[in-house]
């Protein structure tokens, strides 16, 4: 059923969340589209890290705290997936797989999905050995050995929570160094269950019922395989921007490009948090979008 709004969020993630809660806050009749469940990626971590104001347990909890609070400022929330967006004399029509959907303003915090390898098994496993959540999986692997791929600040803190349950992780890294922040890297140094390997890439994954071994291949050309139960890939993330105009601007990756009012070329239509080109990957950027945006937002509609 169709509906009429000030402004349309497109995401269901702290981004989403806070933006739409602040922007109801100034009296805006606003709602949120979400396909899956909301929260994001957030949702899988058990501990925050800078933990934001407000917060007292993971991101599950912090994620429904404010889900909370929107709905009782009246924000509407919608189960549902959005096809795309056509703009016409300043109003803007959101599609989704339901309904069509008006605003005056529409904000894109659709956020990001992490990457996968691509390499042979990798689909196949999925479910049976190969996770991308160490907080949610982790508890499977008690005295066994998986693998993490991975040098930034998330395959680095999955590295030490899996620590806490398995034998062995071993952490597979393409690069001869991390990128992460270098609390992470310290930690995940002093954890002597992870077993680091620099300068190497996975190029399979095999077994039978469930994953049983993972192929690697190093920089001089050499091949090693090793068994393992489980296997998670943190090589960065992809956005989801698949229903944007087409001709609003993205960045080599895919990521959306706006102004330094986080407004892209189309006007009414911002874009915020992970699915932004140039956001910071912290989850204090992704408030400080959220904010920022809702403030010009509100100026916007009170012109």
């Amino acid at each position: 059923m169709s509906a009429t709004y000030d402004v349309i969020v497109i995401g269901e993630g702290v981004a989403g969340l806070t933006a739409a809660g602040e922007l109801a806050q100034q009296g805006l009749k606003v709602a949120t589209l979400e396909a899956q469940l909301f929260g994001g990626l957030i949702i899988n971590i058990n501990e925050l890290e800078p933990a934001p104001e407000g917060s007292t347990g993971g991101g599950a909890e912090y994620a429904s705290t404010i889900m909370g609070a929107n709905a009782d400022l009246g924000v509407e929330s919608l189960s549902e997936s959005v096809t795309g967006i056509e703009s016409s004399n300043g109003i803007h029509h959101v599609k989704t797989d339901s309904a069509t959907h008006t605003a005056k303003q529409v904000l894109i915090a659709s956020g990001a999905h992490l990457k996968r390898l691509g390499i042979p098994g990798e689909m196949d496993f999925e479910g049976r050995g190969v996770s991308q959540c160490a907080d949610c999986d982790g508890p499977m692997y008690q005295k066994e050995t998986v693998v993490v791929v991975g040098g930034g600040d998330s395959a680095l803190q999955e590295a030490c929570v899996l620590a806490q349950y398995c034998d062995q992780v071993r952490l597979i890294h393409r690069n001869a160094h991390f990128t992460g922040q270098e609390h992470f890297i310290k930690a995940v140094e002093a954890q002597p269950k992870i077993v680091t390997t620099f300068n190497a890439e996975v190029t399979h994954i095999a077994g039978g019922q469930m994953v049983e071994k993972v192929t690697i291949q190093h920089q001089d050309g050499k091949s090693e395989e090793f068994k393992c139960a489980g296997f998670f890939a943190y090589i960065g993330l992809a956005p989801n921007a698949q229903f944007a105009p087409s001709q609003i601007p993205c960045d080599e990756k895919g990521f959306i490009k706006t102004n330094t009012e986080l407004e892209t070329t189309i006007s009414g239509i911002w874009a915020i948090g992970a699915v932004r080109s140039g956001c910071g990957g912290g989850l204090d950027d992704v408030i400080a979008d959220a904010k920022k945006a809702a403030s010009h937002i509100q100026s916007r509609l009170s012109q």
